[in-house]
């Protein structure tokens, strides 16, 4: 039987630059970035896209067959991001044009040049409900508990008692964004060792979650803390991320709970260095 193809999902932000200081996107910026886009979709390299804001970021959603970290998608996304800087925030004189642009070219990847990235790479089911959150002026670690309330918690996520395809738990790939290590937590048998690390939002974050039964990829977030990159205090960081749902997942329902709960994490209009 010939491999399904598969399908890879990239969403990849930066902060090139806002109306009224550090606040929202200018339309025109979003209509260069759709332009760009829509040519490398008539080109071939992307099959489809969306292009949002979230706060002061530029939102790229993108799907294609070419797999995570692939260098033309991301020189894709780095060309977008610095031709709407170029194009649009220079000439408005927008607030901290090209921000997250840390570098001057392209080295293969934007990861560790300054923009977010979360990307997975999978093999559609039938429907495939993909829940993309984005956030601005907080930290990576802001899905920490989102994300393990979706994954681990019964009490919001029914599924894992009553659904089979649930109840044998998930992966958590938890990140060390100070020492660039992972460590793998299966859950619910290691969940109070995921509590321990998650709760330190600023440094251990969760970054991929598998399903245990036949490790189907089902959540991805970014790990970028601009600071590290920089070597200096550049502002807070803005993460994204993408959560798969229902049919032997957590149902929509399931995924949005957790955010009618307010928690409190880094961040706010005027961040403080950490």
């Amino acid at each position: 039987m010939a491999e399904k193809l598969k399908t890879t999902i990239s969403l990849i932000k930066a902060d090139v630059g806002s109306l009224v200081g550090h606040h929202v996107v200018h339309p025109k910026q979003i209509e260069v970035a759709q332009q760009s886009l829509e040519k490398a979709k008539k080109e071939g390299t992307i099959v489809d896209y969306y292009v949002f804001s979230c706060g002061d970021d530029l939102e790229l959603l993108m799907t294609h067959r070419l797999g995570e970290n692939n260098p033309k998608v991301h020189e894709l996304a780095w060309n977008t991001f610095k031709n709407v800087n170029e194009k649009v925030s220079q000439p408005l004189k927008l607030y901290a044009a090209g921000q997250d642009l840390l570098s001057e070219a392209f080295s293969g990847n934007v990861k560790g040049m300054g923009p977010g990235v979360a990307e997975m790479e999978i093999e559609e089911r039938r429907s495939e409900p993909i829940v993309v959150f984005a956030a601005d002026k907080t930290e990576p670690g802001a899905w920490n508990l989102p994300l393990f309330r979706i994954f681990a918690d019964p009490f919001n996520t029914a599924g894992l008692i009553i659904d089979p395809a649930l109840h044998g738990g998930f992966t958590f790939r938890v990140m060390d964004i100070m020492e660039n290590k992972v460590v793998d937590l299966h859950c619910p048998a290691e969940t109070y060792d995921l509590i321990a690390l998650i709760g330190t939002t600023g440094r251990y974050v969760i970054e991929r979650i598998f399903r245990k039964s036949d490790g189907l990829l089902a959540s991805v977030a970014s790990t970028t803390r601009l600071s590290l990159i920089a070597g200096r205090y550049v502002g807070k960081d803005d993460p994204v991320c993408l959560v798969r749902a229902q049919h032997g997942l957590p149902a929509v329902g399931e995924v949005l709970a957790p955010f009618g709960m307010p928690h409190i994490v880094a961040g706010w209009m005027r961040a403080v260095a950490a």
